[in-house]
């Protein structure tokens, strides 16, 4: 029996790569693995991971706040409790790897394995690593990496291409692109824009889509798939009824992401580690908008990782409202450059990634041994 412990949260970003693997590790080893996942208390893990099957354990620990707060001071107590705690589980458990996926429950996990001789692999989805990654690198047995040029941060023999592990099926091939433009009410005539700003939304790509549909006289010139995120679902479809436009589909979310990629010419959208993969996967003619309020600027260095090899483009968060969506209709109208944008994310595409990282773990088990 193999015994597991998984751990990361905070955001999607962390918690489906590594539920995953948690998948993939099922699939090649049945009833011979069990999985335990460790998470922050209060934090989404806490219920996504229940829902979906598997066993969680929540630490007290939090992040650093940017701004000045009161619970700053409270933060070293609480990653030394979750240490503590993190120690107990991993005794109690029995584990045999612990592997981190990055998120403030990663952290304290990690440390506590290593410090009790239990081997730690970390699973970093960035093109450029946080700090708490390259210190925790220096005793992980090995750094599954997604991107090129790794070693700046972590020792170059124990780094391992894996790519970011996604959940669901992404493919160059995609759905049918007429069936996926039915779904959407468009026709074959004009290009289409996927905007998209995650589940709970992105200001400034709505902020982008309310001064480009302001310009128009009630009719784009290419149909729209914009998805406006939980927060703004209302404000956005105020306005959309105050400003009646042709050809844009507007929705909370997308059910259907597979319809939505297969439909789009072109991607504007956010660069988040698992959205640059699945983008990669789908070979999508993209331009990225990185948020600016991320540690270390660290999407806009996911988006130049790309950019630097001609697999997409960029416009900074601060220039998009004004030339977001005029950039995207230019790609769309533009064929030559849609087609070397096409091939070339695709060159960057690993579909197994999950397998990949699990691969990693066995051999590590089987060195422990």
């Amino acid at each position: 029996m193999r015994r597991i412990i998984v751990s990361g949260g905070g955001t999607g970003g962390h918690i489906y790569p590594a539920v995953s693997v948690a998948e993939a590790l099922k699939r090649k080893y049945g009833e011979e693995v069990d999985i335990l996942f460790v998470g922050a208390e209060g934090k989404m893990e806490m219920e996504k991971i229940p829902a979906l099957g598997y066993r969680i354990e929540g630490l007290p620990v939090a992040g650093l706040q940017r701004r000045f707060t009161m619970s700053n001071f409270a933060l070293p107590f609480k990653v030394a409790a979750s240490v503590r705690r993190a120690k107990r589980i991993i005794r109690e458990f029995k584990a045999d790897i612990v592997v981190g996926f990055g998120g403030y429950a990663s952290a304290p996990v990690l440390w506590a394995a290593q410090r009790l001789g239990i081997p730690t692999v970390i699973q970093e989805q960035n093109s450029y690593a946080g700090l708490t990654n390259k210190l925790l690198s220096k005793r992980a047995r090995r750094i599954c990496v997604a991107y090129d040029k790794m070693e700046r941060f972590f020792p170059a023999e124990r780094i391992t291409m894996t790519g970011n592990p996604l959940r669901g099926r992404f493919t160059a091939e995609g759905g049918n692109r007429a069936e996926a433009r039915a779904y959407y009410g468009f026709s074959e005539e004009l290009p289409v824009v996927l905007v998209v700003g995650g589940s709970l939304g992105t200001r400034t790509l709505n902020e982008m889509m309310k001064a480009w549909i302001k310009r128009l006289d009630g009719v784009a010139p290419v149909q729209v798939i914009w998805q406006t995120g939980k927060y703004y679902e209302r404000e956005m479809r105020e306005f959309l009824e105050e400003h009646p436009t042709k050809n844009i589909w507007q929705g909370a979310f997308i059910d259907r992401m597979d319809y939505a990629y297969a439909a789009a010419d072109v991607v504007l959208s956010r660069s988040g580690a698992c959205t640059v993969s699945e983008l990669c996967l789908v070979a999508k003619p993209t331009i990225f908008v990185p948020s600016p309020n991320v540690a270390e600027d660290h999407q806009t260095k996911n988006a130049m990782a790309l950019v630097e090899k001609g697999a997409a483009e960029m416009v900074r968060d601060s220039e998009a409202i004004e030339r977001g969506m005029q950039e995207a209709v230019a790609l769309a109208g533009d064929k030559e450059r849609l087609a070397r944008l096409s091939a070339n994310i695709a060159e960057l595409a690993i579909g197994d990634s999950a397998d990949r990282v699990v691969a990693v773990i066995d051999s590590e088990l089987a060195a422990a041994q």
